[in-house]
């Protein structure tokens, strides 16, 4: 059986989505004579826990850890409540206080690439022992934290193994780069050293065919597409919400507001009273101001259920409850190659899937291809309308289905498959 070392910041209790990728590709790489050992931070912070994941780590798996040093910590001393929004990606653009444009200057210009990078002295001398010891001969870095990534550059550099660079986001082109207040110095660092990961990697993945792209145009080595999935996990018992319930699950952060979207549910329920009492609009996970405020100023306040972060579990009985599932992305040339991993298990809640996002969203082709929703561009008005009173007909009927197919592909045995090919 192969070996394979997996160098990942994120793992159990971590909660969001950066943790589920590698924690299901470990479940299952073995059923493709692979096996996996994972290297993690003894004391990391994360600012979403999920007790409930830890469960879900297979027993015999070996896990190897070694202390972090973390900015994080000594940055509490400031804002406790900022330093978690920064850690966590809620960047406010409006009515940064003094301490919070500090911050993010000090994070975008002094830990470069990442607040992780004195992670990365002490895992490369530790694991080149481990790298003889159980005989490794591929080492699979999954970022961001795009430190990780150094690891195994430097790794690659000291011993003769294979080093896969697995890219759950993009790095110097992720949205909220250019909100780091970077000095020119600063981007070029963190260009250098993309240049220098991408260009070292024997093998590089991405999460999509956009970031496959624009990788592309700088370095020659080979990139594979593996997507997100959903995991075929044990039956969660739910019965469908009673209301017109459309929920977003997950963090809807800065930037993330489908204005076009309130307007038009507002005017729906200013003008159906049945309709105004079926409504609701339902968030689990954290919502930033903007959002929030913009919901309010079009009196959709009364709609507004918060239900605040649960466990994942929680998450997909919410998912098969709610009557539609609402996906968000910013509206920029940035973001059209994100696919956020909330994608896939809601195509696997079989509910139908409300997309708003930027014109040509990687998305929009991948919920036509499975027919899992309607996907809509910032800018559409009166087919977004007419779109939720045809859902909100269905539902009184109580016919409201998703008809999705093809979806298989997107389950996390069928990728862990692809990504064992590559091993």
């Amino acid at each position: 059986m192969k070996k394979v070392l997996i160098v990942t910041y994120y793992w159990p209790p971590a909660g969001g989505p950066g943790v589920q990728r590698w924690l299901k590709f470990v479940k299952y790489l073995r059923d493709f004579d692979v096996e996996p050992i994972v290297y993690v931070p003894e004391n990391p912070h994360y600012p979403i826990e999920d007790s409930t994941l830890e469960k879900e780590v297979l027993k015999d798996i070996k896990i190897l850890s070694q202390p972090l040093f973390e900015p994080y910590g000594l940055a509490k001393i400031f804002s406790s409540k900022k330093t978690k929004r920064i850690s966590s990606g809620i960047i406010q653009t409006k009515n940064q206080s003094i301490v919070e444009k500090f911050m993010l200057w000090v994070r975008g210009n002094f830990f470069i690439p990442d607040a992780r990078k004195f992670w990365v002295k002490p895992s490369v001398a530790y694991l080149n022992n481990v790298i003889d010891e159980e005989q490794i001969q591929t080492v699979i870095t999954t970022g961001p934290p795009h430190s990780v990534h150094l690891i195994g550059h430097q790794l690659k550099n000291a011993k003769s193994v294979k080093w896969v660079a697995d890219f759950r986001d993009p790095w110097t082109s992720i949205g909220y780069h250019k909100k780091l207040k970077l000095t020119k110095a600063s981007q070029k660092k963190h260009k250098n050293l993309e240049r220098e990961v991408l260009n070292g990697a024997d093998q590089i993945v991405v999460t999509s065919a956009t970031t496959k792209k624009e990788f592309e145009s700088l370095t020659s080595k080979p990139i594979e597409v593996i997507t997100n999935g959903y995991d075929v996990g044990p039956a969660v018992e739910y019965s469908l919400d009673r209301n017109f319930t459309i929920s977003h699950i997950g963090s809807l952060l800065t930037g993330r507001n489908p204005i076009n979207l309130w307007k038009a549910l507002s005017r729906l329920a200013s003008e159906d009273p049945v309709f105004r009492a079926d409504l609701q609009l339902e968030f689990m996970g954290v919502v930033s101001k903007d959002v929030m405020d913009s919901m309010y100023k079009h009196e959709l306040g009364p709609y507004i259920k918060m239900r605040g972060y649960g466990t994942h579990t929680d998450a997909q009985r919410r998912q098969r409850q709610s009557q539609l599932l609402l996906l968000v992305e910013i509206d920029s040339l940035e973001t059209k190659g994100i696919i956020p991993g909330k994608l896939f298990e809601y195509m696997a809640a079989k509910r139908p899937i409300l997309a708003v996002g930027p014109k040509d969203w990687e998305v929009g082709q991948l919920i036509k291809e499975t027919n899992s929703g309607v996907i809509f561009d910032y800018e559409d008005k009166d087919v977004l309308i007419n779109q939720i009173l045809e859902w909100y007909a269905e539902f009184k009927k109580n016919s409201l289905v998703c008809q999705s197919k093809n979806i298989e592909q997107f389950s996390r045995q069928n990728l862990t498959a692809h990504l064992a090919q590559l091993l």
